[in-house]
C-alpha cells in the first residue's frame, strides 16, 4: 500500500528533520578532552559552546562560528584556566558569562566582533593572568576603568585598526603588569597617560602604522607613557621614511629607554641618520632591527658627531637592502661599531666584512653572522685580526653559510685568543683534517649538519661542550679529557662511545642513530654521566636489554627524553612497542636452557612411559587386545574343522615342565584315539612372536588345560595364556578352559594381577593330581572326560 503525503505535510516533516539535524549538530555537540584535561574543539564549526567535561582545565574554541556567549555557556566549567576564543563571530558576551570562571587565568578573545568592551565581564577574573582583546571593532578604550579588577594581570594584547579613542584610567588596577600589545594604527585622539601604568612595563609592543609620518604629535604622547629605562619597547609595522616620522623618538630617549627594537619596518637612509640624531646621547643600550627593508645606500656621515656610549648591543635580522650592491661600507658607521660589544646580522645576505670595518670592532665580545653568504673566500677578510680587531671575541657564530675548509676555521680561530664559544653549523665541511691549531681557550664548538662522514684528532681536547648532531659519523674514539656535554644525535653510531674517553662527561644526546642496545657494562666505562638522551633508535629487544631498560636503566643515569620514544625494531612482532610494555616469554629469554629443560623433560617422561609400559606389560596387553579384537571378529560357529589341530593346548610353567612332558603328555597321547596336544615347547612356530604363538594356538585347539601350580601364578607367560583363554571364554560363552591343580593352591594367595584365575576357579570344577597312586586312574579318565566334551 502506497501512503501519499500533502505538499504541506511533506514541506513540514522537512523542516523538522532539518531542525533535529541543526539541533543535533549546535547543542548536543561534545569535544573529546585528553590527559591533561585539554578540550581542543578548533575548527569545528560550532554554532555555541559545546559539552565537554566539567572538569576540564582548557578549552579551545578558536576558528568556529560562536556568536554569542550566554550567563550559563560557561556556567558548569569552573576549573577552566586557558579558554580560547580566537577568530569567531562573537557579537555579545553576557555581564556574567564569566561569573563561575574564578580560576580562569588565560582568555583570548581576539579577532571577534566586539564592538564593546564592558568592564563586568572581568569582576570575577580574580587569576587571570593573559588577556587578549585585538582585533576587535571596538573603537573607544575608557573613559571609565575597564580591567581594574584584574589585579593578576601579567599581559595584555588590545587594540585594533578600529580603535579612534582612548581614554585615561584604561590600566588603572593593573599593578602585575609585565607585558602589554598594543594596536591603534589609525588612532585619532590619545589622552596623557591612557598607557601610563602603576609601575615600569617590561615589555611593551606598539603598532601605529604610518601615525609616525600622519600624526607625529599623537605618538609622542603615546612614547611618553612607556618610554622608562626599565621597559623593553618594540615598535612594530611602521615606515620612517621621512625626518619627520622620527620626531617622536626624542620621547623615547627622554624616557631613558635602554632597549629599543624595530620590526616589519620600511626605512629610508635619510630617516636612519634623522633617528640617529634624534637619539644623540641616549641611554640606548640595545637596538634590534628585524624584518627590515632599507631604502638607500649606507650614506649616514650625518650623524657621525653623534654620541652612542652606552650602545653596546646590536640585533639585525632579514635586513633587505633595496640596491644591496650599490651599499657602502659599514665605516660610516664607525662611530657607533667601535663601542659595541654583541653584534648579531642573521640572514642579512653578508658575503664579506672587509679589514677596514674589522679595525673598529675591538671591543667585541659576541659575533652572529649566521644564514648569511660568507664563503672560504670571504671569511679570511672578514675575521682578519691585524690592527688588534676580535681580541675581546669570546662567541662567534658562523652557521648556515656556504663554508666549506674546517681546517682554514681551525686557522682563523687560533688567532682569535680570547674564543671560547664557536658555532660552525650547517656548513659543508665534509672531511675533517687530521690536525688542526685552536685557541687554548675553546670550550663549546658546534658541528651539528656540517656532512662530516668521519672523525679524526683535529678537534681541540679542551672542549667541555661538543655539537657533532646531524652529520654520517659512526666511529667516535678521540679522547676529550674536559668533555661534559656531548650531542651526537642524528649520526649512525651503532653503540655507544668509549666512556674511558670521556671522564667528565655528564650528558650525553645521542637520538635517531642505529644503536642496536646498551647494557651494565656500557654506563660503568663512564664515571660521571649522568644524563642520557637515546631515543628512536633502532633497538633489539633482547631479553637481556629489556630487562636491564626496565629495571636498572635508572640506577645508572637519568634518561631525560621520555621513555616512550625508546621503542623496539626488531624481533619483528614487537616492532614500535615501547620497550617498557614488552612483556617476553621464558622460552624467548632462555631459549637454549628452556630447550634443554623440554627436551629433558620429554625424555624422562618417555622413559618413565618405556618402563611403566614395561612394567605393566603394556605393549603385550595392545597386542593381545589387537588380537581378541581379530578374534571376536571371528565367529566361534564360523571356524571350520580344519583350523581346529589340537584337542587341548597346554598352558603350564616352565618348572612344571618335567610333569606334562613325562606324565601329562605321553599318558593322553598313547591312549585310543590319542589326544593332540599343544605344547609351547614343541608346537610354537620358531621366528614368531611369543604372543601370537599363544593366541594362534589357544584359536587351533578346542580346550586350554591349565596346569595350576605354585609357579604358574608366577609366570608372566601363564597369564598372558589364562587371560586370553578368558577372553575366548566370555566372548564365546563357551567352556573352553580346563584346571588341573597339580598342587594346593590357597586363592588367597593368588597374586591379584591372576583375578582372572581366581574368577574362573570361583565358577569352574578343577582337577586335582592325586598323591595316591590308586587315585590317579579315577583323575585320568576325569580328565579324558573333559577333554572330549563337544562345547568348544
Amino acid at each position: 500500500m502506497t501512503v501519499r503525503m500533502r505538499p504541506l505535510e511533506a514541506k513540514e516533516s522537512i523542516i523538522l528533520f532539518i531542525l533535529i539535524l541543526a539541533q543535533g549538530f549546535d547543542y548536543s555537540r561534545t569535544c573529546s578532552c585528553d590527559q591533561q584535561y585539554f578540550c581542543n574543539c578548533s575548527s569545528d564549526h560550532l554554532q555555541q559552546v559545546p559539552k565537554v567535561p566539567a572538569n576540564a582545565l582548557g578549552l579551545d574554541l578558536s576558528c568556529n562560528q560562536i556568536e554569542s556567549i550566554d550567563m550559563n555557556d560557561l556556567s558548569p566549567y569552573s576549573e577552566l584556566k586557558t579558554l580560547n576564543l580566537h577568530r569567531n563571530k562573537l557579537k555579545f558576551i553576557h555581564k556574567e558569562a564569566f561569573k563561575s570562571q574564578h580560576k580562569l587565568e588565560v582568555l583570548d578573545l581576539s579577532l571577534n566582533n566586539l564592538k564593546n568592551l564592558s568592564s563586568s565581564w572581568f569582576h570575577e577574573l580574580n587569576s587571570l593572568q593573559q588577556l587578549n582583546l585585538v582585533g576587535n571593532p571596538y573603537t573607544t578604550l575608557g573613559p571609565a576603568p575597564i580591567f581594574q579588577s584584574l589585579l593578576n594581570l601579567r599581559t595584555l594584547q588590545f587594540g585594533s585598526p578600529s580603535l579612534r579613542e582612548v581614554y585615561k584610567n584604561g590600566l588603572d588596577g593593573l599593578t602585575h603588569l609585565d607585558e602589554m600589545t598594543f594596536i591603534g594604527s589609525y588612532l585619532r585622539s590619545y589622552e596623557n597617560g591612557s598607557l601610563k601604568a602603576a609601575r615600569p612595563i617590561e615589555l611593551v609592543s606598539l603598532s601605529l602604522q604610518s601615525l609616525f609620518e600622519n600624526d607625529p604629535e599623537l605618538v609622542s604622547k603615546v612614547l611618553q607613557d612607556v618610554s622608562h629605562p626599565k621597559t623593553l619597547l618594540t615598535i612594530r609595522d611602521v615606515e620612517l621614511r621621512t625626518n619627520t616620522s622620527t620626531e617622536s623618538f626624542k620621547e623615547v630617549r627622554e624616557g631613558g629607554t635602554k632597549s629599543l627594537s624595530l620590526q616589519n619596518c620600511t626605512t629610508t637612509d635619510e630617516a636612519l641618520t634623522s633617528f640617529l640624531m634624534v637619539m644623540d646621547g641616549s641611554s640606548l643600550s640595545y637596538i634590534g632591527l628585524e624584518d627590515v627593508h632599507l631604502i638607500g645606500q649606507g650614506w649616514w656621515q650625518k650623524a657621525s658627531c653623534t654620541h652612542y656610549e652606552n650602545l653596546h648591543t646590536a640585533y639585525i635580522r632579514n635586513l633587505d637592502i633595496q640596491g644591496f650592491f650599490e651599499f657602502s661600507s659599514m665605516t660610516q658607521l664607525g662611530f657607533l661599531l667601535e663601542n659595541l660589544h654583541k653584534v648579531s646580522v642573521i640572514n642579512g645576505t653578508v658575503f664579506v666584512i672587509p679589514p677596514i670595518t674589522t679595525f673598529l670592532l675591538k671591543k667585541l665580545e659576541y659575533l652572529d653572522l649566521s644564514q648569511n653568504l660568507l664563503s672560504d673566500l670571504t671569511i679570511v677578510p672578514t675575521l682578519s685580526t691585524s690592527f688588534g680587531a676580535y681580541q675581546n671575541l669570546i662567541t662567534l657564530n658562523v652557521s648556515q653559510n656556504v663554508l666549506k675548509s674546517l681546517g682554514l676555521m681551525s686557522q682563523l680561530a687560533t688567532n682569535l685568543k680570547s674564543l671560547t664559544y664557536l658555532d660552525l653549523s650547517h656548513n659543508s665541511f665534509i672531511s675533517m683534517p687530521e690536525k688542526c691549531s685552536w685557541p687554548a681557550t675553546l670550550r663549546f664548538l658546534n658541528l651539528s649538519s656540517t656532512k662530516l662522514r668521519k672523525m679524526t684528532p683535529c678537534l681541540p681536547s679542551s672542549l667541555t661542550v661538543l655539537d657533532l648532531s646531524e652529520n654520517d659519523l659512526k666511529v667516535f674514539n678521540q679522547r676529550f679529557p674536559q668533555l661534559v656535554t656531548l650531542i651526537l644525535t642524528g649520526n649512525r653510531f651503532i653503540n655507544l662511545p668509549q666512556g674511558e674517553l670521556f671522564p667528565r662527561l655528564q650528558m650525553l644526546l645521542i637520538q635517531r642513530n642505529a644503536l642496536r642496545m646498551f647494557n651494565r657494562s656500557d654506563f660503568k666505562r663512564f664515571k660521571n654521566l649522568q644524563y642520557l638522551e637515546a631515543g628512536d633508535n633502532n633497538f633489539v629487544c633482547s631479553c637481556e636489554f629489556v630487562s636491564f631498560f626496565k629495571q636498572d636503566t635508572d640506577l645508572f643515569i637519568t634518561l631525560r627524553d621520555s621513555r616512550r620514544n625508546y621503542v623496539c625494531d626488531t624481533p619483528f612482532t614487537l616492532r614500535g612497542d615501547d620497550i617498557d610494555s614488552v612483556r617476553l616469554s621464558v622460552f624467548e629469554c632462555y631459549m637454549i636452557p628452556a630447550v634443554l629443560v623440554l627436551c629433558s623433560v620429554i625424555i624422562i617422561a618417555l622413559g618413565l612411559i618405556v618402563i611403566t609400559c614395561h612394567k605393566l606389560h603394556v605393549i603385550w596387553y595392545l597386542q593381545m587386545t589387537k588380537a581378541w579384537i581379530q578374534a571376536k571378529r571371528k565367529p566361534a560357529v564360523g571356524r571350520l574343522a580344519e583350523e581346529l589341530r589340537y584337542h587341548a593346548f597346554v598352558s603350564y610353567s616352565q618348572h612344571d615342565a618335567e610333569w606334562v612332558e613325562e606324565i601329562l603328555v605321553p599318558e593322553l597321547e598313547s591312549t585310543h584315539p590319542p589326544f593332540a596336544l599343544c605344547l609351547h615347547k614343541r608346537d610354537f612356530q620358531p621366528g614368531r612372536w611369543i604372543v601370537d604363538n599363544i593366541i594362534n594356538s589357544i584359536e587351533k585347539s578346542h580346550r586350554t588345560l591349565f596346569v595350576l601350580s605354585e609357579h604358574f601364578v608366577t609366570s608372566e607367560w601363564c597369564r598372558y595364556e589364562l587371560d586370553f583363554s578368558h577372553f575366548r571364554i566370555v566372548d564365546e560363552h563357551n567352556d573352553c578352559a580346563v584346571l588341573v591343580l597339580l598342587e594346593p593352591i590357597k586363592k588367597e594367595t593368588i597374586p591379584k594381577r591372576f583375578c582372572k584365575l581366581r574368577k574362573i576357579m570361583n565358577s569352574r570344577t578343577y582337577l586335582e593330581w592325586p598323591e595316591e597312586e590308586e587315585k590317579r586312574s579315577e583323575f585320568w579318565s576325569n580328565l579324558r572326560a573333559a577333554l572330549q566334551r563337544d562345547e568348544c
